[in-house]
């Protein structure tokens, strides 16, 4: 069984068939057992799904940012740093993925979700809070985060750089590898095993319904084990 070649074939077909747990177990299977951010990180609305490609993006906080111009750093020295790049240089079908600050303020708004969608980004998944909840609701722009929080990032962090490769508690993020999230968690596909990943997943997903069938119809639980080998 073989995915489809092109990034809008293969996420439609995630979106439709896939979900995080049967993805994480694939990679369970395959060694890679550490995949899945922390589980604070979860959608604003629990039907938002997100996959696509990631973008990596690093925050830090900036404790110096109330004192204004003049201050030494080139384009980090602009409000937000390289925030307003880094959306502007999002692509068809990319996640913005940021960590790097200290949990005390919004990484995602209204705003840069309008500006993700129109470059064709397909979600957002922040290591910190998220603002601006009833518009960003209203866009349905897919965004996943530790929660709804206010407080703005201007005076007190900035991106420092994008298209890095980035770690979430261990989990290591690296520019192109598939990011993954439903209202069951958020997971990170290295793009190396992708095609190994998603074919097992879609396999399992639908060898899947065929034991709910069976269960459902009064098979008992080892019994499906011994002929599935699923559960």
């Amino acid at each position: 069984m073989d995915f489809p070649a092109s990034d809008d074939e293969r996420f439609a077909l995630c979106r439709e068939e896939l979900f995080t747990a049967v993805v994480g177990d694939i990679m369970d299977r395959l060694g890679h057992r550490h995949q899945f951010l922390p589980p604070e990180i979860r959608p604003l609305r629990d039907d938002m799904v997100v996959v696509g490609r990631a973008m990596p993006v690093l925050e830090a906080d900036d404790y110096s940012a109330h004192e204004g111009p003049g201050r030494a750093g080139g384009d980090l020295n602009q409000p937000f740093g390289l925030m307003l790049r880094a959306l502007d240089d999002l692509r068809k079908n990319e996640v913005y993925i940021c960590t790097g600050s200290s949990p005390t303020y919004a990484l995602w708004g209204e705003l840069m979700s309008t500006a993700a969608r129109n470059r064709g980004a397909v979600g957002a998944v922040v290591d910190g809070y998220s603002r601006d909840t009833r518009g960003i609701l209203a866009l349905n722009f897919p965004t996943f985060s530790h929660g709804r929080y206010a407080q703005d990032q201007r005076a007190r962090g900035k991106v420092i750089d994008l298209r890095c490769t980035i770690e979430i508690r261990g989990v290591r993020i690296r520019p192109g590898d598939i990011v993954f999230g439903d209202v069951d968690g958020v997971c990170v596909v290295p793009r190396s095993i992708e095609d190994e990943v998603l074919t097992g997943a879609l396999e399992k997903a639908r060898g899947e319904k065929e034991v709910f069938e069976a269960i459902k119809g009064g098979m008992g639980a080892q019994a499906a084990w011994d002929k599935y080998g699923i559960m």
